[in-house]
């Protein structure tokens, strides 16, 4: 309380030789967060930077690991405590059961949980605990047909050589319906607000089936581009 007190008394802090340094740093965060375009008909960057508008400030939003996580942390800004569920060190499968829970602890909440198309498969059958525990949540599965990450590491050290990281996906949105949930299919970027819009209404735990293109890697960068990156560090 005596610390308080005497940081209140306090007079601001202004220009600071690190003020520039600052406001240059802020400058670049802003336009960082800002989609600039991608790969195919789906751009997960707009996607996500619309549930950053459209989501409430106490909504919940969860994720596992895969580089598709990449797009979540750049373009959605988390304006609470008790707002993001997410691993550490990698841990693949975790945004499912985490949303689960999160959603039968906090039921008054909107819980989104994003999931790669890998990552879903090593947890997708807790989606049957939603529905028995009426977890009325979204997940977004996120499907490039490959673990993404592992592909990128492999681009970048061998150029071109991917190796065992392609997956056969079933139909995810069909994958919900078999289980009594609801299931939305988006191929293209402004098809995915009103089959969000349908999951909230549906009043059952849902799954948003996102197919996008493995080109885009990451949110920065293709692999062509990576390709090219690698060629050029031969010469």
């Amino acid at each position: 309380a005596n610390f308080a007190k005497s940081a209140k008394a306090l007079k601001p802090v202004t220009n600071t030789p690190w003020a520039t340094d600052v406001a240059k740093a802020h400058e670049e965060y802003l336009a960082t967060i800002k989609p600039t375009g991608s790969v195919g008909d789906v751009d997960l960057g707009e996607i996500v930077a619309w549930l950053n508008t459209r989501l409430p400030d106490d909504a919940l939003v969860c994720n596992g690991a895969g580089n598709y996580a990449g797009w979540v942390h750049r373009f959605f800004q988390y304006r609470g405590i008790r707002t993001q569920l997410a691993p550490t060190s990698g841990a693949m499968g975790y945004g499912v059961p985490a949303a689960v829970a999160a959603k039968i602890v906090e039921p008054r909440r909107i819980v989104v949980a994003f999931a790669g198309d890998g990552c879903f498969l090593m947890s997708g059958q807790e989606f049957a605990t939603a529905l028995q525990f009426g977890a009325n949540l979204v997940i977004v599965v996120v499907d490039n047909g490959q673990y993404g990450t592992i592909r990128m590491h492999q681009e970048r050290e061998y150029g071109g050589r991917g190796h065992g990281v392609e997956l056969r996906n079933p139909d995810f949105a069909a994958y919900a319906r078999a289980f009594g949930g609801h299931g939305e299919t988006v191929l293209k970027t402004e098809e995915f607000a009103p089959a969000f819009e349908r999951c909230l209404t549906s009043n059952v735990a849902s799954i948003i089936h996102v197919k996008t293109s493995l080109e885009q890697i990451t949110s920065r960068t293709t692999i062509t581009k990576m390709r090219e990156a690698h060629a050029a560090k031969k010469h």
